[in-house]
Parts: C-alpha cells; structure tokens; sequence
C-alpha cells in the first residue's frame, strides 16, 4: 500500500454501531484516498487493506480490528487506584483503532488546521481522548456498562441513524444496502465532527497553558492577567500558582474586565478567597458607591466574579478585595 493507492476500509454490512463507525472514521481521516466496503464476505473482508469490527481477527500490523473472536481479552493498561490494581476497560474495534492510530489521526488534524505540537503534546492528545471518549464508546459496545442510559450518550445517538422496518418497507435488498451506507457516512460524519472539535479543545487547552504561564502577575504576584478572555487556567493556576487569588481578563464582549477568584481546587465553589461580601449582589452605580470604583459594573451575589468597564477598574477592584481579606 503506497501513500498515492486507494485504501480498502472493510467493515461489516446491516446495523452499525459507535465502536465500528468510529474506527472507520479513523482509518478515512488518517488515509484520505480510501474506499469503503460494508460486507460480510469473508473475501471481501480478507483483500480489505483494513477490517474493522469484523473479520475475526485483532492483527493491528496486518490491519485487523476485530474483537468478537472466541479468546479475545485486549484491555488498556491496568492501573493502581488508592494501592488497588484495577484492570483497564477492554477494547472493542474503536479503542482497537484508537491505540494504533490515534497519533496519526491527531498528527492530521494537527497539520491540516496550522498546529505545530511536538510528540509528547500530541500523545497527550491522544491518551486524553481515550479517557474521554473512546474508552467510552468500548465500554457500551462490549456491554461492560451503560454510562449514559436513554438516547443521551454518543453510542445510543449514533445507533438511532440506523434505519428502521418502516423506512425499509417496499425497498429491495440493494436499496435498503445503500440507505444503511448513507446513514453510516451520516454517522462518520458526525463522529468525526465532535472527535475533531474535542482535539481541537485540547489543542486549546494545550496552547492556553503556556499563555498562562507567562502572562503578568500584579499586586505582589496575587493577580494574574490574562489579555485574551475565554482562555482555560484553572489547571496551571491551581496547580502551579499557589499565590494567585484573582484572574483579570477581557469578557467575551470586549467591554469590561472581569475578575474572577481562584477555586482551592477543580470543580470546588470553595475560593482561595471571596471578593468582599459587602459587592455581593450589586450592579453598577449601586456597587460603585460601596467600593468607591466609578466603573464597576456587577460583583456577584456568591462573590466569585465581578467586573469594571476598565482594566484599571478591574486592577482596583481586586486591589480592594485583596485590602479587604487583609483587614477582616
């Protein structure tokens, strides 16, 4: 197989699942020039450069992703939780895929949309999208667990492309073939659209990251600036800026500065420290005759945001809160 040859991308024919529509859509992203074949013939399957989630074989180096042989038992690595060795969530065709071509698929996107990010950021990327995703979509597919019952999960959505007896009604055999691979593209096509926007966040995140370590701090190292809103940077802060107790940055309007307190850890409503409680709830000309800064606009009734039409309002905003902590 040259990089200029069509690549053969066998799947199985009839209903499809997540686990198979995701793998194929791997293999499309990562070959470009392919051609798809939807069959249970084993000849068909056996001259397929690739044979996701049929075939009966795992054989990543010879392109075989199947999981339903008899003595199949790939899994993700174990890992040790609290001491305990807990074995890692087995693999159906899409984590199959996953692990082998992961890098390649984020490596594309990476160079198709200008990203230039070295080995360790984009296995980074990689294993990232395993935990979040992938290993999800195995987990449904060999019935390890349903973690999102109902419709409301990427594996139960994809299923609901599938075709139905009365959308079959009065169609041959090769009609009802060719709306089953329309829906199947419709599936990929989906996929690979929230894979992508999901690489393209931790790209994001990734890049954030740097931005944040090197942006200004003020007020004795207390007040992080970021000129750029909407930037993630709870994760650097958090875990490397045990000083910092506000974030200043642009809202997404661009006309005000917010300032927003710092969580003692992820997820927690817990703030290293409070804006003064005597904002709490105030907008405007009412907030700006207790603090005494003509711009400000709002400081929130639970004391974890506010904002100022001005980065120097914002500044002495936090300047002020920061005067209130040290005198209560």
């Amino acid at each position: 197989m040259t990089e200029t040859s069509t690549t053969v991308i066998a799947t199985h024919s009839g209903t499809f699942h997540a686990d198979d529509v995701f793998g194929v859509g791997i293999l499309m992203g990562v070959f470009p020039s392919h051609r798809l074949v939807r069959t249970r013939k084993q000849e068909l399957i056996d001259a397929a450069d690739f044979a996701v989630d049929v075939g009966g074989v795992w054989d990543a180096a010879k392109g075989r992703f199947d999981h339903h042989q008899r003595g199949f038992d790939g899994a993700r690595p174990a890992q040790l939780v609290d001491g305990n060795t807990v074995p890692g969530v087995g693999y159906a065709s899409a984590g199959l895929v996953w692990s082998q071509y992961g890098t390649a698929y984020v490596q594309a996107w990476c160079a198709a949309q200008g990203h230039a990010l070295d080995a360790a950021a984009i296995e980074q990327i990689v294993r990232s999208i395993d935990h979040s995703l992938v290993q999800y979509l195995d987990i449904v597919d060999t019935g390890q667990g349903d973690v999102s019952p109902g419709i409301f999960g990427l594996s139960s959505l994809i299923a609901q492309l599938n075709t139905h007896w009365l959308e079959e009604k009065g169609l041959d055999h090769a009609a009802k073939a060719q709306l089953l691979e329309t829906r199947f593209r419709e599936a990929i096509a989906i996929t690979r659209k929230f894979l992508d926007h999901a690489i393209s966040k931790k790209v994001a995140q990734l890049r954030a990251m740097d931005t944040v370590r090197q942006a200004p701090r003020l007020l004795g190292g207390r007040v992080l600036h970021l000129q750029e809103g909407g930037m993630p940077w709870t994760h650097v802060v958090l875990n490397e800026m045990p000083e910092v107790v506000f974030v200043i940055y642009p809202d997404s309007d661009g006309d005000q500065y917010q300032i927003k307190t710092v969580p003692v850890e992820a997820g927690s409503f817990t703030a290293r420290m409070d804006l003064p409680a005597s904002w709490a709830g105030l907008r405007d000309g009412e907030l700006a005759a207790v603090n005494g800064v003509a711009d400000s606009v709002f400081c929130h009734l639970n004391l974890f945001i506010g904002g100022a039409r001005s980065f120097e309002g914002a500044v002495k905003m936090a300047e002020l809160a920061l005067a209130d902590a040290a005198a209560a």
